[in-house]
Parts: structure tokens; C-alpha cells; sequence
């Protein structure tokens, strides 16, 4: 490859297991081959049986690492994960209203871990909502993830997942994925409804694994990841949603942990 490398941050949790959070993040990116840069948000001491402890870390450190990303990189796309406190998502949306302009964003409401674990304390989900879903180019909530961010019930249909994310949109995120992968039925299908009114619905088979630690985590950023290297945002979010699924496919090759453990990041380059 010549010519310059096309470049995408993560400001995201750390996973100590490396299967999801900023490690999953770079893992994608390099696998997709953008260059990943990194502005973590949370240490966690994580496996793939569970989060045992959250150690944030401090707003101005977040501030600190944005100024040093963007002053220097020349970032083609952003992609949001874990942001626990109110003073670190402050922290976040006014690092992007200096530096991001009209770099793309995609934030992932990142609130409960695999293993069931809360990511993210309950006062700061308003902020979250407030602050940065009017900046995000894309947000991508699975069903609970939606339903917390409206104070509703999780939708059981499509129909309901469909309203929800028109109501999002409504509230001023651009473009919304919900994802299906909580749902049920032999396909996982993804809702993309879009501030014009336009809705896409994505389907893939549903693979039968317990190995889907950091799945939406790895979508996330392989969409910031098709953005990164221009392509537009449908079809970002179909190349993202190939590529877990392949991943997906490919994790029972792997023999990470002895919980939930992670999809095959580098499937189609490892033997």
C-alpha cells in the first residue's frame, strides 16, 4: 500500500481480555486496514466471564489524549464506545466540537457488557443523549440499548424497533442502526432509518456461537472503518455487517477464555 493510510480513533474502555472496547476497536481497524489511533475512557479488569472493576479515567486525562490525537493525526472517522461518567462524556463532546468539524461519527451507546454487566451509571445516560447524540453521523444501540435511551420497554418486533429508531432520529441522531443481534428467529436483522425518512433493513443468518464478546463493539468500528476510507454510510454499514458476521462464523476457531469469548477479528488473515 502506498499514499497515505486512512485513519480512524476510538475513544472507548479498555478490555483487559482484549476481546471487546478499544482492543476490538483496533483489532477491526487494522484487520479492515485503516490505521487505528486511541483515546481511552475507562480502564476495565475484564475476562470472558465478566467485568470484575471499571477504573475511569480522569476528564481532563480524556481531554488531553483528544488534543494530542487530532493535533496531530489526520482523522477520517470517529468511533464512540464506553463512557461512564457525565464529566468524561462532557469531555468527549467538546473535544469533538474543537477538533472532529465534519469528520464522521459513530457512536456506540455502550451500557451493558456481554456478560450482563452495567457499563455505564444511570445519571449519565441522559448526558450521553443529550451531548453527543446531535453529533453522532450514526448511532447503533442493540434493542435494550434503544429502549434505555427513550425510557421504554425493549421492542419485541420490527415494527417497534423501527418506531424506536425513528424517535432517536427524532431526537436529533442522524442516522440510527438498530441492531437485531438480541432478537430472536434464524436471521439477525438490522434496522438503518435515517433522518430522511429512509429505512434499510440489513439481514444475516444468525450464527449459533457463545463466542460474541465484543460484537457491538467490532460492528461499531468497522463501520467508522468503511467511513474512514469513504465509503458512504449504507454501504460502510453493509461492508461492517459482512464482516461480523464472518467473524462471527469464524469464533469457534478460537479457544479464548472460558466464558463468552471473543469473534475472529482476523479471520480471513490468520491460517
Amino acid at each position: 500500500m502506498s499514499g497515505p493510510v486512512p485513519i480512524a480513533v476510538t475513544v472507548a474502555g479498555s478490555d483487559s481480555g482484549g476481546g471487546a472496547g478499544i482492543q476490538a476497536d483496533l483489532k477491526t481497524f487494522s484487520a479492515l486496514g485503516v490505521y487505528g489511533a486511541s483515546v481511552v475512557t475507562a480502564l476495565t479488569a475484564q475476562n470472558t466471564l465478566g467485568v470484575q472493576g471499571i477504573h475511569d479515567v480522569p476528564a481532563e486525562f480524556v481531554t488531553r489524549q483528544i488534543d494530542s490525537v487530532f493535533s496531530d493525526l489526520a482523522v477520517k472517522a470517529v468511533k464512540i464506545g464506553m463512557l461512564s461518567r457525565i464529566a468524561v462524556i462532557a469531555a468527549v463532546a467538546d473535544g469533538l466540537a474543537r477538533h472532529a468539524g465534519t469528520i464522521p461519527v459513530v457512536l456506540d451507546p455502550v451500557m451493558v457488557a456481554t456478560s450482563g454487566d452495567r457499563l455505564i451509571a444511570d445519571e449519565a445516560v441522559a448526558v450521553l443523549r443529550d451531548r453527543l447524540l446531535t453529533r453522532a453521523d450514526l448511532i447503533t444501540p442493540n434493542l435494550p440499548e434503544a429502549a434505555v435511551l427513550l425510557g421504554e420497554s425493549v421492542a419485541e418486533d420490527a415494527a417497534t424497533a423501527v418506531a424506536q429508531g425513528r424517535r432517536l432520529v427524532a431526537l436529533g441522531a442522524r442516522a440510527v442502526l438498530i441492531k437485531g443481534g438480541h432478537g430472536h428467529g434464524r436471521e439477525s436483522i438490522d434496522h438503518l432509518v435515517t433522518a430522511d425518512g429512509t429505512l434499510r433493513t440489513l439481514a444475516a443468518p444468525r450464527i449459533a456461537t457463545a463466542n460474541t464478546h465484543g460484537t457491538g463493539c467490532t460492528l461499531s468500528a468497522a463501520i467508522a472503518a468503511g467511513l474512514a476510507q469513504g465509503l458512504t454510510l449504507p454501504a460502510a454499514v453493509a461492508a461492517a455487517k459482512d464482516y461480523l458476521t464472518a467473524a462471527l462464523a469464524a469464533a469457534d476457531r478460537l479457544a479464548i477464555g472460558a466464558g463468552h469469548g471473543p469473534v475472529h477479528h482476523f479471520h480471513n488473515l490468520w491460517p
